[in-house]
């Protein structure tokens, strides 16, 4: 059985990497339409390395009538007026925007950790959470189920692909004009981003936090437990792609490195490398293109009862957007079947 399939933002980052990861995981497809904005329309693009290309279609005039699954990647202007007009054609939406997270009747899906939240769909829409969110709880809800997490303190090193294409240009002609001496421009940045770093990611809240900190606080809540206590600290950094997270996990109950180490080895979607010796962990530019989430430098606590600390590191537009999306795409068809 294959299913008719829909990538909506299909140009951008993310779009592009949907359609790599369904070629990849040869998802059962038959029928897959490619549609971004009237600007892109007709435009010839790749499926994956199939050989095959499609041609873009215009978000405005798309009929999602008779279509089985819309992966959405556009932002949440255009979701805001298309995702309800897909859904209420039957299409069922999985939307990688920020805008259906915390809507109480929306579930929002990481398939390793919540996957029995797809069965609580009510309006056809099923929300990716934020990438730095994703990761991190492929890492937690392990640890949580063995020991109990009280609390999380985070920091994030996250890439500029997470802020689009025209960041990664930005990075990219700032650090040309450094070694050529030219002028540096700041316009997607607040601040310089080449050789910098900029604790600032999405907008200022009325308490100090950034709407991103705010984001893997409520998320993580909905997603794994509203009893963790979770305080975030999120920084953009000089990396092309890949978010890197230091995690410091205080839990309720006594859980040693070795028995932590051997549960992330075993959990669905972690990969573990640690190793106590020079290069015997991961950095962003490895995770590039993989599907895991990579844990290293699993260590005590020394200042709590019962905590460790961990370094999770995985590709943001993989795991952080569009496999996570391709994966709840993946769940809803083995749920379909198990119901038949």
């Amino acid at each position: 059985m294959g299913y008719r399939v829909v990538v909506v933002g299909a140009t951008g980052n993310v779009g592009r990497e949907m359609l790599n990861i369904l070629s990849e995981r040869e998802f059962p497809l038959d029928a897959l339409a490619v549609v971004a904005s009237s600007r892109s329309q007709g435009r010839m693009i790749d499926f994956g390395d199939t050989g095959e290309e499609l041609k873009v279609q215009s978000i405005e005039h798309f009929d999602f009538t008779g279509w089985d699954i819309a992966l959405f990647a556009a932002g949440s202007g255009p979701t805001k007026e298309y995702a309800p007009r897909a859904a209420k054609a039957g299409c069922i939406v999985i939307d990688n925007s920020s805008l259906y997270r915390m809507e109480p009747d929306v579930p929002l899906v990481v398939p390793e950790v919540n996957p029995d939240a797809v069965t609580k769909m009510k309006r056809n829409i099923i929300a990716n959470p934020n990438c730095s969110t994703a990761q991190m709880v492929v890492a937690l809800k392990p640890l949580h189920d063995a020991a109990t997490i009280k609390r999380v303190v985070v920091s994030t090193y996250q890439s500029v692909s997470g802020a689009g294409k025209e960041a990664m240009d930005e990075l990219f002609n700032q650090t040309r004009a450094i070694f050529v001496g030219d002028p540096k421009e700041n316009e997607v940045f607040t601040k310089q981003i080449a050789f910098n770093v900029i604790p600032h990611i999405d907008k200022f809240l009325e308490d100090g936090s950034t709407k991103e900190e705010w984001k893997m606080i409520a998320e993580t809540h909905k997603i794994l437990d509203p009893d963790i206590e979770v305080t975030a600290t999120c920084v953009r950094v000089p990396v092309f792609v890949g978010h890197s997270e230091s995690i410091n996990i205080e839990f309720e109950n006594e859980l040693s490195v070795e028995e932590a180490r051997k549960i992330l080895r075993e959990a669905p979607g972690c990969m573990v490398v640690d190793k106590r010796e020079d290069g015997g962990y991961v950095t962003p530019v490895e995770c590039v293109g993989e599907y895991a989430t990579y844990i290293s430098r699993i260590r005590k606590d020394p200042t709590v009862k019962h905590g460790l600390n961990l370094w999770c590191v995985s590709d943001n537009l993989r795991k952080g957007a569009a496999l996570n999306a391709v994966q709840i795409a993946e769940l809803l068809g083995r749920k379909q079947l198990q119901k038949g």
